[in-house]
């Protein structure tokens, strides 16, 4: 009989212990999201100031060698994305870009400098604020960007 009593105590314990992991996990899920609504609405409130770091930034990196950052255009749109490593939250935003040769360099006569390109801009969150090193993804839409380094992002949507 007492059989019978350890057995129920050990389910009983077992049921409080995955009831109390559910809603640590909803908790954490909850505070996970509020914490992305609010990191959207900080991307927002300082997407022009981001623009133009990520614009200097870029233009500062001598990449592409021979070319000199003349115009980028940012869309509207904004993708975001979870870095699986880190766990950090990207924001990544397609941009037009337009370049001109540096005087004197070797990219001077080649025509095809002076064709728009299209790239993704990359934001990262560190869990208070938005920067940007300048890096872009050329060639790729962010989705495009997303799905081409999937094992390293993953989408988050935060409509």
């Amino acid at each position: 009989m007492w059989q019978w009593w350890i057995g129920a105590a050990v389910g009983t314990g077992v049921l409080v212990g995955l009831l109390i992991w559910q809603r640590r996990r909803r908790g954490r899920r909850l505070q996970e999201s509020h914490q992305r609504d609010q990191a959207k609405q900080l991307f927002r409130r300082r997407r022009e100031h981001l623009e133009a770091r990520c614009l200097a930034r870029a233009a500062a990196s001598g990449i592409p060698r021979g070319l000199i950052w003349a115009d980028c255009e940012f869309e509207d749109a904004v993708a975001f994305a979870r870095d699986r490593q880190t766990g950090c939250l990207q924001a990544l935003v397609a941009v037009t870009i337009r370049f001109e040769a540096e005087a004197g360099g070797e990219m001077e006569e080649v025509e095809a400098v002076s064709q728009l390109r299209a790239a993704t801009a990359v934001f990262r969150f560190d869990g208070s604020d938005w920067d940007t090193d300048g890096r872009v993804v050329f060639n790729l839409t962010p989705h495009e960007t997303i799905e081409r380094f999937r094992n390293e992002l993953e989408p988050v949507d935060l409509r």
